[in-house]
């Protein structure tokens, strides 16, 4: 009996779960999204038709719907408020990822109880830990409230069934990649698995008009952990950022269907639970009486908040053949383009042979190049042990030739600082409207601004730096 050929509709298809690219045959890795480990086996596809059904609401013009639905409503918490622009919307979901031990549980249990006393019926779900760990910390962070409920459930059959005995109208997942439906193979992360998970609670979500906040697990690169279709299914993506060493949290946006992405919530994490920061730039400053040399002050920009923050430089004769360049909170290589930039336009030529170590105060990293002149300021009064004057700040960024480039948003720097009590500022030329009290040195390159450290004399046992 002679055998059929197997033809090429016959043969089993894959198919990439992150990108959806097809193929013929298995791949360790996807050609298309250089994804690893995505490609499955998903059948012969065929070709399938979809017969128009039953609408679930006619259309309507435009104007006539309501838009009243779509409102924002406030968390209470004004930090969280902030970022999401202006509260939670009803059915809207919203995915806060971030590093392990960073307080994200602590953030979002805050924020379920607040928004619980304020006549909202939260529903807490954990999936890591148990509900008497949750409980503890709730006493811990006084966030115990009489319309928040809580469970500790990892089958998602479960959670839905808890929706339907609650009735919340905020659900707060901790985490998504710990949940995962018996009617799929695979373990809790897997992709299949949260992209099942997280469609179900979105399908809820918008049937019930509940808002919903998931927490999600990043990877060692910092991206969020799971396939990118759970960055595009829901509505808003929040970054939960900060040092583990420092007590300043950031919320930054990086999606949101319903507001700008520009803003950022600064958080304090501290024994007693998080607290929100209005003004959070006493945390980035160093309070003395007299100026110390090395130091220098600077106005930052997180989203459009402007934030005053200290650069700190010290600079000692090396011990050793390659002097130790050592960073904290700064840009090693933007720090090691300030050196070089000081040793040839500036004619300081003693930074060559010393050990150099720069730092932020607070725990704040400033990546932007606005701080280029205040840490090439620090820098150079390291060097010569001069302190700047006092109630300066710096702003501006500097080139490889010298020149003191214009950078965004230098009206609101400079009223920060004036709101501070900073009564004088380096800026690049036309920084526009000076605002009252404020006395304003525009410079073109380094060499003007150097201008401004005092001129000390050199002692014999020691060489000069400039």
């Amino acid at each position: 009996m002679a055998t059929r050929k197997s033809s090429a509709k016959d043969r089993p298809a894959y198919r990439c779960t992150e990108c959806g690219w097809q193929t013929a045959k298995w791949l360790g890795r996807c050609p298309e999204c250089q994804a690893w480990g995505t490609v499955e086996e998903a059948g012969s596809p065929g070709v399938r038709t979809t017969a128009p059904g039953r609408v679930s609401a006619s259309a309507l013009p435009i104007a006539q719907v309501d838009g009243e639905q779509a409102t924002a409503r406030s968390t209470g918490v004004p930090e969280f408020d902030r970022v999401l622009g202006g509260g939670l919307v009803p059915g809207a979901v919203v995915l806060l990822a971030g590093e392990p031990g960073v307080g994200k549980s602590t953030l979002l249990l805050d924020v379920a109880a607040r928004a619980s006393g304020s006549g909202h019926r939260t529903l807490y779900v954990t999936g890591e830990e148990s509900a008497g760990q949750v409980r503890l910390r709730a006493d811990r962070i006084g966030a115990l409230s009489g319309d928040l409920y809580l469970a500790a459930e990892t089958d998602l059959s479960a959670v839905l069934g808890h929706l339907d005995e609650v009735k919340p109208s905020l659900l707060v997942l901790d985490s998504v990649q710990t949940v995962a439906s018996p009617e799929l193979e695979g373990a809790p992360g897997g992709m299949a698995q949260v992209r099942e998970v997280a469609g179900a609670l979105i399908r809820a979500s918008k049937e019930r008009g509940m808002s919903t906040l998931l927490v999600g697990h990043v990877t060692k690169d910092g991206a969020i952990a799971g396939p990118r279709l759970l960055e595009h299914l829901v509505d808003v993506v929040l970054h939960f950022e900060g040092d583990r060493h420092a007590r300043l949290r950031l919320v930054r946006g990086v999606k949101n269907r319903y507001g700008t992405t520009d803003e950022v919530g600064c958080f304090e994490l501290h024994d007693e639970g998080i607290t929100g920061l209005a003004d959070p730039s006493g945390l980035f400053l160093t309070h003395r009486a007299e100026p110390v040399p090395g130091t220098c002050l600077t106005v930052t920009l997180e989203g459009r908040r402007p934030l005053v923050a200290e650069v700190q430089a010290l600079t000692v004769d090396s011990q050793i053949p390659s002097p130790r360049r050592t960073t904290s909170g700064l840009e090693t290589s933007r720090v090691s383009m300030m050196l070089a930039v000081l040793e040839q336009r500036g004619r300081i030529s003693a930074l060559g042979k010393r050990d150099i170590y720069s730092a932020t105060v607070g725990g704040v990293k400033l990546t932007e190049p606005a701080a280029d002149l205040a840490v090439a300021l620090a820098l150079a009064s390291a060097a010569s042990d001069t302190p700047l004057p006092k109630n300066l700040v710096a702003v501006g960024e500097v080139g490889l030739a010298g020149e003191v480039r214009r950078v965004t948003g230098v009206q609101r720097r400079l009223s920060e600082a004036a709101r501070l009590g900073f009564t004088h500022a380096l800026v690049p030329a036309d920084p526009g409207r000076i605002p009252d009290g404020m006395r304003v040195l525009e410079v073109a390159d380094v060499g003007e601004a150097l201008r401004v450290l005092p001129k000390r004399p050199v002692r014999r046992d020691e060489e000069p730096v400039g």
